[in-house]
């Protein structure tokens, strides 16, 4: 809180909206990759909507774009990390945008941190489920992706947009600058005496 302002002057806590954008995305994270594996394993890629998205099963055992392929328990370590970082921030959200934002990567990240503890090869080494690819059914246009890829980078991109509007995770704005006004020496003339 800065000088003068007093706890009735904060917007109230958001956490019970970090807390439904995080289970909403959960949910429907786990939901669509259940459903995935049960219809799409062994089968040819789903062509939909005239073949701008496919539904195509894969196992990503990196990170987005096929980045840190093989460091799958360092990944294990970042998302952990991230879920951390986020439920101990939670009792200072105030801001309904950063309470959405960080809910919707909180649910992400739990998500495929799921996948990396729970799935196929093992604990700490467990392959992602991506079954969305977006103009070709090999992910050759656009890397596959599941929802919780969604809602990290929709959680992200809104977190940038709150932050450059000026709007803090504590629901404060910061105060524009003021400038004093100048003071003119009517005695010169740019600077110099005349």
């Amino acid at each position: 809180m800065s000088l003068g302002e007093t706890r009735q002057d904060l917007p109230p806590r958001r956490v019970w909206l970090l807390v439904v954008a995080a289970v909403v995305t959960l949910v429907a994270d786990v939901a669509t990759k259940i459903t995935a594996v049960a219809h799409l394993e062994g089968r040819e890629p789903l062509r939909l909507l005239g073949g701008g998205l496919y539904l195509v099963l894969f196992r990503n055992s990196g990170a987005a774009f096929s980045l840190a392929t093989g460091m799958t328990w360092l990944l294990t370590l970042i998302a952990i990390g991230v879920v951390i970082a986020i439920v101990r921030l939670a009792p200072r959200l105030r801001s309904a945008g950063w309470a959405a934002g960080l809910g919707l990567i909180l649910g992400g990240a739990m998500g495929n941190l799921g996948d990396r503890l729970f799935r196929a090869p093992g604990p700490l080494q467990g392959h992602v489920v991506d079954f969305l690819s977006v103009f070709a059914p090999d992910g050759s246009v656009f890397p596959v992706f599941n929802v919780a890829d969604s809602a990290i980078v929709t959680g992200g991109a809104l977190l940038v947009l709150m932050a450059v509007r000026g709007h803090e995770y504590d629901g404060r704005r910061p105060e524009p600058a003021t400038v004093a006004p100048a003071t003119v020496d009517p005695t010169t003339v740019d600077g110099e005496p005349t």
